[in-house]
């Protein structure tokens, strides 16, 4: 394996550098936010390699189970900045929270005792990362379904409104929205599935191959992480649309969009 160097890391850096001093003149907000972003990929993988290297030397269930916590908390809370119109309160981060918690961490323990079957089978090196790349999958489909589905109920609310009026029921009158928005929330893994192997190499089996292994242990790997982040991606989304539904109306079935930040 070759090892990276300050230096070799420092001229990667550079074309974010770059891309942020052309932006500047474009949109001088999105290239702050770039910079602030590129820092903070350093600082919190950094900080999380040095994490890691601790607890694979200890490996502790009750630590496992810390840093998973600290990781679903941290995606939570991205959940909610991502959304141009949200629950009002903590509603927004329940829902994500919630929605993580069942389909991420369901489908990490299916596959670290069925499908892995490691012991123990919360060893860090696969229990961590496995979780980590479906929080974070499942955080986008997420974040993109909540925000699709309150912009949306925002915009139509006359005609939700309307269906109600008429005597349709909650499913009835967001039955097209709920589709819309469940698209919205596969479509990154969908488009992921389709282009894997012959537009992009996944992250995984690349880094796998860069650090040796064999390529088709590689692909057995990746082919699974995509299964599994599929999985985990429907189900938190389909999770989070239910619960947001419910929250939308209240027990008379009546539309509550004051129940949104403005």
């Amino acid at each position: 394996m070759i090892h990276l160097t300050t230096l070799d890391l420092s001229l990667a850096a550079l074309l974010v550098v770059a891309l942020a001093m052309t932006s500047a003149r474009i949109y001088p907000g999105l290239a702050k936010q770039l910079l602030v972003a590129a820092l903070r990929t350093a600082i919190q993988l950094t900080l999380i390699g040095l994490v890691l290297k601790t607890l694979f030397a200890n490996s502790s269930l009750l630590w496992v189970a810390m840093l998973s916590g600290v990781m679903l908390a941290v995606a939570g809370r991205e959940v909610v900045v991502r959304q141009q119109r949200r629950f009002a309160g903590g509603w927004g981060y329940t829902i994500g929270m919630v929605s993580m918690f069942t389909s991420s961490f369901t489908v990490a323990l299916f596959a670290l005792i069925v499908v892995v079957g490691n012991e123990p089978w919360y060893q860090p090196q696969y229990a961590i990362p496995l979780l980590g790349m479906l929080l974070g999958n499942t955080m986008n489909g997420i974040a993109l379904a909540l925000d699709r589905l309150t912009q949306t109920a925002w915009d139509q609310r006359d005609t939700i409104e309307a269906r109600l009026m008429l005597g349709h029921s909650t499913a009835q009158a967001l039955s097209s929205i709920r589709q819309q928005v469940f698209r919205s929330g596969l479509i990154p893994i969908i488009n992921a599935m389709a282009a894997a192997g012959i537009v992009s190499l996944p992250g995984m089996m690349t880094g796998q191959i860069l650090a040796g292994a064999a390529p088709v242990e590689a692909v057995k790997y990746q082919i699974m992480i995509m299964f599994l982040i599929a999985g985990g991606a429907g189900f938190g989304t389909l999770a989070a649309v239910h619960l947001s539904v419910r929250r939308l109306f209240d027990e008379r079935e009546r539309l509550r969009l004051d129940r949104l930040q403005r």
